[in-house]
């Protein structure tokens, strides 16, 4: 039901109420005599119906105001009922005096019936703490919420509805949840809504906050003043939620000092409250990790895929490319030599001289051919790495890197043939790169060195450098990234403009596998 027609609803019921008393008056006393007027109070609810729909406090008093008038008509209606059921059993309709104190001895019943319905919480809470009695109330509400944690409720509805009953239910001024955040206590949820600032623990351990278990304002003012600020004419109490002795939050609850203490039990439904809050929060953050990890594993699983399609099509290239090349040196070369060779042989009976000439040619050829297939079998595996290990094949590439190179290399011994060949091809792509990008005058540095259960190799250049954020990976680095990601390596880029450009590499090694060259 909307709010303003809650409003007209709350017209019309305070209208028969109206009407009723004034039917009951008549009847009792024979006062007033036209009852009907009073039936004209029901337009007092078509002011606040209007204004309902203008005014966000007045729309959200109307559920409670129609909840008391409807409490009240039924008082008036049982009292009525009950003086009906008098004067019928009596026999006489009360006139004159008689009927005045019966009309006034009904509207006392009315009226003492409300006070008692105002004042009963306060009556059943003291009448239970003279008699030692547990109305239940607290138990009630931790029951509530915990039928609510086994339904699918959103945690912020759920811990908002906790806060709610807790105001509701022990008469609080405020009813707060604070969340632990990077050793400060954030406020999170609260009825009314929490309008205060971050409290530091200021260095305190969290589990000082779970250990000193409900607290009062003496305890607070020493470890968490700020806590207190504001609520000097207060009655305030904090319990921490907790899960394992690990901190969570805490529950602050604030009742005026107008009002009683709190009690013993209603410290223990805090407690309870607080602990089931734990739990809750404790699972959420477990929710939250368990997601962050899935979500993590679905990213590498992608990254995966991607690299698997990129290093298929890499090896396709590189087939392609070793075709080219054999077809456009190596094959032409031996082309050549098969042609020398038959022209040598009808030179022979012909022109002896230009025979001797052209098998001279052919061995300067064949010299050249073997040249042009070591070269070819360098680029696909170098003979020096696997002969003579890591080290030795980088001085062989800085001899001939497009830039000045030095080799800065620990005793790092030997590895396996995939970590050695990773590290070797991702050196060599990073001096072809500065070659490329680093500018003239530019000189690298290759570092070579093993650290705990890692081969970590770095290129450092001098030159121009780049904006790393801005430039992205291009292919180069991509193709690093592949390869150290095949052995679970990592791959770094740092670089700033006119700062130069180091690239990092990692490679996961079995320390005890590595062997003296």
């Amino acid at each position: 039901m909307r709010p303003g027609a809650r409003w007209l609803v709350w017209g019309a019921v305070i209208g028969a109420l109206g009407l009723a008393c004034a039917l009951a008056a008549h009847a009792l006393a024979g006062t007033p005599s036209q009852p009907w007027p009073f039936a004209a109070v029901a337009l007092i609810g078509v002011i606040p119906s209007v204004w309902s729909t203008k005014s966000r406090g007045v729309a959200k008093a109307a559920p409670r105001a129609l909840a008391a008038a409807l409490r009240l008509a039924a008082v008036v209606a049982i009292v009525a009922a009950v003086y009906g059921v008098i004067v019928l059993a009596s026999g006489k309709v009360p006139s004159g005096s008689d009927g005045t104190i019966l009309a006034w001895s009904a509207l006392a019943a009315v009226v003492a019936t409300v006070v008692y319905r105002l004042a009963q919480r306060r009556i059943d809470a003291g009448a239970a703490r003279m008699a030692g009695v547990d109305v239940g109330g607290g138990a009630d509400i931790a029951r509530a919420f915990g039928a609510r944690m086994s339904r699918s409720i959103p945690l912020e509805e759920l811990v908002l509805q906790a806060a709610e009953s807790l105001r509701s239910a022990l008469q609080l001024s405020a009813a707060e949840v604070w969340t632990l955040d990077g050793g400060a206590l954030r406020p999170w949820i609260g009825d009314p809504d929490i309008d205060r600032r971050a409290v530091s623990l200021a260095g305190m351990d969290p589990a000082t906050v779970v250990q000193a278990g409900v607290s009062g304002p003496g305890w607070m003012q020493v470890w968490l003043p700020d806590l207190l600020a504001g609520r000097d004419d207060t009655y305030t109490r904090m319990a921490p939620m907790a899960h394992a002795g690990e901190l969570q939050g805490v529950i602050v609850m604030v009742r005026p000092v107008t009002l009683q203490p709190f009690g013993p039990d209603e410290e223990r439904t805090l407690t309870e409250i607080a602990r089931q809050l734990g739990v809750t929060l404790h699972n959420a953050k477990l929710d939250s990790a368990l997601q962050a990890s899935l979500d993590e594993v679905r990213r590498q699983a992608d990254e995966i895929q991607a690299s698997r399609g990129r290093i298929v099509a890499a090896s396709d290239a590189a087939r392609r490319q070793i075709e080219r090349n054999l077809h456009d040196g190596a094959q032409q070369h031996i082309v050549a030599l098969a042609v020398k060779l038959r022209l040598a042989r009808q030179l022979m009976d012909r022109d002896a001289e230009r025979a001797a000439t052209t098998l001279e040619e052919l061995s300067g050829d064949i010299d050249a051919a073997l040249q042009e297939l070591r070269d070819l079998a360098h680029g696909i595996y170098p003979p020096l790495l696997a002969d003579k290990g890591l080290v030795v094949a980088l001085e062989s590439v800085a001899r001939k890197a497009p830039v000045p190179t030095s080799i800065d290399a620990h005793d790092i011994g030997r590895f396996s043939p995939e970590a050695e060949a990773t590290a070797y091809f991702c050196t060599l792509e990073a001096l072809q790169n500065a070659g490329k990008y680093a500018g003239e005058g530019a000189s690298a540095t290759v570092d070579l060195r093993l650290e705990e259960r890692a081969l970590v190799f770095s290129v450092t250049d001098d030159g121009a450098g780049f904006d790393v954020g801005a430039a992205g990976m291009g292919a180069g680095f991509t193709n690093m990234n592949d390869r150290l990601g095949a052995l679970g390596g990592t791959l770094r880029v740092e670089s700033a403009p006119g700062k130069g450009t180091r690239v990092t590499g990692v490679i996961p090694v079995d320390p005890d596998a590595a062997v003296d060259s």
